[in-house]
């Protein structure tokens, strides 16, 4: 399979330099030439496979032209050790647990994935490769996880000083080996910025190895794409895959673009909701047809705090920038501090689910956009422990903190702290080449 960047100026790329670059040169996002249809077979017989093999089969059509079926397979069991179980909330609404990972997010399948696809691509190639990531709260924490003692592998996380909560930030800052945590004066995207500022700059790139595991990067976003698929699969089992809705929660728009790969793949969505925060520049977009980002605000659902999207534009590939087609396949809808606090306390008080910040967003637009008929489906994308504070408070009661978070509160912060001047942080990045003798390399 090639590749190619959604500025149309970078083409015909392999998919082990798309994923070991992340970003193309003409500073675009890479997406493949094609995306391939999955037979009717598949489709008909989802509802008796497991999620190893569900995953594999759509693993194999985005990747199995470039990488071996016995590697693939590998990747992918490696990739899901942990299920993604379906819970019926309420009538004709079900909550799609992504949060059973080693770090309680969403963004453990994407990270776990990459890791071992970047491992596979850069084995033998001699160099230390450096993964750059910007976070506003889950992706620092299962990309760091993900990444820990990967060999040949140096991560370094940015991650906007005050604004993520206090157990997503020692789930990075705790681990130390090959993760630096660098906190940064400023906001998500401001730390989306500098990593994009980093892989433009011709003496870095001519200095370090670098590459990106944020969504930014096809290997980190395409396996998110295996969440959908499983959610029809089993969904299909309860003979209630007909007229199905999801709702995805939306920060970089990641998570959703890989949603409309799956559709694109021929799972049979009728359509999707971007759940958004007041951070809504392209719930605005759906209304409008006028795409206009701005600077991050910060909300209680800290993680969708993102005021430019890359991700956007990708989608705008998948539709040829056509407003109309867009709004076929995406409706929008987006929800204030207030209105997240009032879903989590009214749907916990009503149905005893607990919601986190961000599955409220989506849970808010399930219940409000189903039509008649429709079964509705909603992203639940992290523990609500992993914003204890927040839930307590709306609740005014304790929550219960999981021992796979219990490990983390203990260690102690190591960051580095820096502004938010591109100056500074390309600095600090060429001091640390000075240290790459000492690392250990493929």
């Amino acid at each position: 399979m090639k590749y190619h960047s959604t500025n149309g100026i970078v083409g015909n790329i392999n998919l082990d330099e798309a994923v070991i670059k992340g970003l193309a040169a003409d500073k675009g996002l890479f997406m493949p030439e094609n995306i391939k249809q999955l037979p009717d077979e598949f489709f008909e017989r989802i509802d008796k496979m497991s999620l190893d093999e569900v995953a594999y089969r759509v693993a194999d059509a985005l990747f199995g032209e470039d990488i071996t079926a016995s590697d693939l397979k590998k990747i992918v069991s490696e990739t899901l050790s942990f299920n993604i179980p379906l819970v019926c909330v309420k009538e004709n609404i079900f909550a799609l647990e992504l949060f059973h990972g080693p770090t309680l997010a969403f963004k453990d399948v994407g990270a776990r994935f990459m890791a071992r696809m970047l491992r596979h691509f850069i084995k033998g190639r001699g160099s230390r490769v450096n993964v750059l990531v910007a976070t506003s709260g889950d992706t620092g924490s299962a990309v760091a996880n993900g990444f820990l003692n990967v060999e040949g592998v140096h991560v370094y996380i940015l991650y906007p000083k005050g604004k993520v909560s206090d157990i997503q930030e020692k789930q990075f800052t705790t681990l130390g080996h090959n993760i630096t945590a660098l906190e940064i004066d400023g906001c998500f995207d401001d730390c989306q910025a500098l990593v994009k500022s980093a892989f433009m700059d011709e003496e870095l790139t001519s200095k370090m190895f670098l590459t990106s595991a944020n969504s930014i990067n096809l290997a980190r976003l395409l396996p998110q794409s295996f969440y959908y698929f499983w959610a029809y699969a089993q969904l299909k089992s309860m003979g209630l895959e007909r007229e199905l809705v999801v709702s995805v929660p939306c920060g970089n728009f990641g998570n959703l673009t890989a949603a409309l790969f799956a559709k694109r793949m021929g799972l049979p969505i009728k359509r999707f909701i971007a759940a958004n925060n007041s951070n809504d520049v392209v719930y605005n977009y759906l209304q409008t047809g006028k795409y206009n980002p701005r600077p991050s605000v910060a909300t209680i659902a800290n993680a969708m705090d993102v005021g430019s999207p890359s991700n956007f534009a990708r989608i705008m590939t998948l539709y040829n920038a056509d407003h109309a087609s867009v709004c076929a396949d995406i409706t929008g809808a987006a929800y204030n501090d207030n209105q997240i606090a009032e879903a989590i306390e009214k749907a916990y008080k009503e149905t005893g689910y607990l919601l986190d910040p961000h599955g409220a967003c989506a849970y808010l637009a399930t219940n409000e956009g189903l039509g008649e008929g429709e079964t509705g489906v909603f992203l639940e994308t992290a523990h609500p422990a992993k914003f204890k504070e927040t839930i307590e408070s709306i609740l005014q009661q304790e929550i219960q903190i999981p021992d796979a978070l219990q490990k983390f509160i203990s260690g102690n912060k190591q960051t580095v702290e820096l502004s938010g001047s591109f100056k500074e942080f390309k600095e600090y990045l060429l001091k640390e080449v000075l240290h790459e003798g000492s690392e250990i390399y493929y």
